[in-house]
């Protein structure tokens, strides 16, 4: 460790002395103590590890609304300013005294205390251009959710009580009238993910017996969790018929034993198989699982309530698809197609949903009074398609037309060009996606802003702009930063721009140019 270094370590900051630093006292108002003492010890720690570790660099103070950036260490000899430009450096600016020690130590204490206090769930926006961003809380909610959850669940709320007799009623009574007016099932409930409709209804219809599936739908959804493992969790023996590429009739029908309970139909929503495939339609299963008194299971997964061909996407069964053709149980998402909150949709015959709903599961996986809110405001729109497709923002995004996200992804892009330098910024040709699972190997074509700078590399640029309030969350290909205008909600592309600018100005004053 250098002298100057040794020097500086000696001069760091007591933890009392920070405490009543001005700039603490003004950024911190209403945190509670502890927080910030806590921060302020993980600030100091931080400083300490670098001034152990790292030569010293002679550097500008950053004010505290600026990010702390690299200046790269004087060159022995003069060197011009593309040069410097082109530099990079993995190590961390040090500073050369006590006073730029303080604001540092400062610097980093406050951004620590702001994270601390802050909720973790929060605003952010989405710049992938993937809708149903799994890391991003998926489906964005339609307006009439929010409000209803504003007005209706600020205090108490009827959950499970019937208005005219004053007795307790089930909690799921009026989504399952609405599921009913939409898709033609005789009844439904709801729980908290579709693997927990998944699990539940396999528990109740097998438990100890034996479920045929064929094995190209043998899928791993997210987390790595897999079908087999959630049907082992089920506690039914999985018995699988067919190959990856081909299932015939005669399979499920030689598989059939005095054991089986029921056949399960995977749909390949969050995948695809192309090329030498063939897989039973649902009505022959479902002929083939009522002739020997089985039960036939559809998972839709995503769960859409209209048929997306008409608007260019490849055919997607839906929920009422499955009920004409005679499913016995149909489970999907709530959160996917629908456009809702989390939620596991579980349709079907009247005797086989009341056996769901008496099985000691049914309350371990139960939602509560937002999900079924939030479920019950977006469905309601579904009962008029105009509505929904203006209203919920997942449809929305999806209907974005081309020329539509080339007029926004121009009109970013020359903002930003008239006010950053050193920065390439481009509108390149792309694809957004549906993300989570939903309208697998169907890309949807878009517009993307592209940046490319000489003063900061796209990864720290992408840092930069997740550590934004609110955070922005882009791509990064073929080193540079993306933008996909698609996900973007009203009001957001000015942040947008105004936060690319804000750290590649900071990133120029850290650069001296």
């Amino acid at each position: 460790m250098s002298s100057a270094n040794q020097e500086l370590l000696r001069q760091l900051p007591s933890i009392d002395s920070l405490l009543q630093d001005p700039r603490i006292l003004a950024g911190s108002a209403g945190v509670p103590r502890r927080i910030v003492s806590e921060s302020l010890r993980a600030a100091v720690a931080h400083m300490r590890g670098r001034l152990g570790s790292v030569a010293p660099l002679v550097a500008p103070a950053p004010s505290p609304d600026s990010p702390r950036q690299t200046r790269p260490a004087p060159a022995s000899s003069p060197a011009s300013r593309g040069d410097r430009l082109a530099q990079t450096s993995s190590v961390a600016p040090l500073v050369a005294d006590k006073m730029a020690l303080n604001t540092e130590i400062v610097i980093d204490a406050l951004t620590r205390i702001r994270q601390a206090a802050g909720p973790h769930y929060r605003r952010a926006i989405n710049a992938t251009g993937i809708i149903l961003h799994t890391g991003l809380g998926r489906a964005v909610l339609a307006q009439r959710a929010i409000k209803q959850i504003e007005q209706e669940l600020c205090g108490y709320s009827i959950l499970q009580l019937d208005i005219e007799t004053g007795d307790r009623n089930r909690r799921d009574e009026r989504l399952a009238s609405l599921l009913n007016q939409l898709t033609g099932a005789p009844d439904a409930t709801i729980v908290n993910n579709n693997a927990a409709a998944t699990s539940i209804v396999l528990n109740t219809v097998a438990p100890g017996r034996e479920v045929i599936v064929s094995r190209g739908q043998l899928v791993e959804i997210g987390g790595e969790f897999r079908l087999p493992d959630v049907m082992a969790a089920a506690g039914v023996t999985l018995v699988e018929v067919g190959t990856t590429n081909k299932t015939h009739p005669r399979d499920y029908e030689r598989a059939i034993t005095p054991n089986t309970a029921a056949i399960l139909r995977v749909h390949p929503s969050n995948y695809k198989i192309i090329g030498f495939t063939e897989e039973v339609e649902l009505a022959e299963m479902v002929r083939i699982a009522h002739a020997h008194n089985l039960v036939l299971i559809d998972d839709l997964g995503a769960g859409a309530l209209m048929d997306f061909s008409r608007f260019g996407f490849e055919y997607e069964p839906t929920l009422a698809d499955s009920i004409r053709a005679g499913s016995d149980l149909v489970t999907c998402s709530g959160d996917k197609l629908i456009g809702a909150s989390q939620a596991g949709i579980i349709l079907g015959r009247n005797d086989l949903i009341t056996a769901v709903r008496k099985n000691p599961l049914a309350r371990m996986l139960r939602p509560d009074k937002l999900t079924l809110a939030v479920l019950e405001a977006t469905l309601t729109l579904f009962l008029d398609e105009s509505m929904a497709l203006d209203q919920i923002p997942t449809l929305q995004m999806l209907r974005r037309s081309r020329d539509d996200l080339a007029v926004q992804a121009e009109r970013i892009a020359a903002t930003l060009s008239q006010k950053v330098v050193y920065t390439d910024v481009t509108v390149l040709e792309g694809y957004s996606q549906m993300g989570s699972g939903s309208l697998p190997g169907q890309n949807l074509p878009t517009r993307l802003v592209a940046l490319h700078s000489k003063l900061i590399p796209p990864a720290d640029l992408a840092r930069q702009l997740r550590r934004h309030s609110p955070p922005i969350i882009t791509r990064i290909q073929n080193d540079r930063v993306l933008i996909d205008p698609r996900t973007l909600l009203e009001g957001e592309e000015q942040v947008i721009v105004d936060a690319v600018v804000a750290v590649l100005d900071a990133a120029k004053r850290a650069r001296g140019c």
